[in-house]
């Protein structure tokens, strides 16, 4: 099982790559982030908004506030500003969430309403918060390839890369 504090470093993760992610992505045109690249999710524009879509319905589950967005998110935000603000939002309801959650509310399990198929299921809680990051990062991973292939540079995506977590001894 994994702990409260994995939670933490996980969204303080989350944040750093989506601001780095989002930036790039704003040095392009309207037109070249909404252009079908052939990904899974067609453009960055769409896949971004995938990644908030699945953010925040994760999140809501969690929260027990229910984001009530029945399709996968790919057209949710058309403005970039505007999906940009959202994400800024969803970023910090996560560190929010992360900061208040616990090791015995991840030892617990939650239940859920599938947006895939409307069935409810059941799942330990840990499982749902590594999903809420392994989520995000799977789709994050498509973005950087993306934003390469529209010539610009995400730079490196790794968590030991993150400022403050590694410290250099010479």
């Amino acid at each position: 099982m994994i702990s409260a504090e994995y939670c933490r470093l996980l969204a303080q993760y989350n944040r750093w790559m989506n601001e780095r992610l989002y930036a790039v992505a704003g040095e392009l045109t309207d037109a070249e982030r909404k252009r079908d690249r052939g990904a899974f999710f067609g453009s960055i524009h769409r896949t971004q908004n995938h990644i908030l879509w699945g953010d925040r319905i994760w999140l809501g589950r969690f929260t027990g506030k229910p984001y009530t967005i029945p399709a996968y998110g790919a057209d949710t935000f058309e403005d970039f500003e505007a999906l940009l603000h959202e994400r800024r939002n969803t970023d910090a309801a996560i560190s929010r969430w992360s900061g208040e959650v616990t090791d015995a509310w991840l030892a617990s399990a939650i239940e859920y309403r599938a947006a895939s198929d409307g069935r409810r299921r059941q799942l330990p809680a840990w499982i749902a918060a590594v999903h809420l990051f392994q989520h995000a990062t799977h789709h994050r991973g498509q973005l950087t390839t993306l934003l390469k292939q529209a010539g610009k540079e995400p730079g490196v995506t790794d968590v030991p890369y993150m400022p403050g977590i590694v410290r250099l001894l010479d």
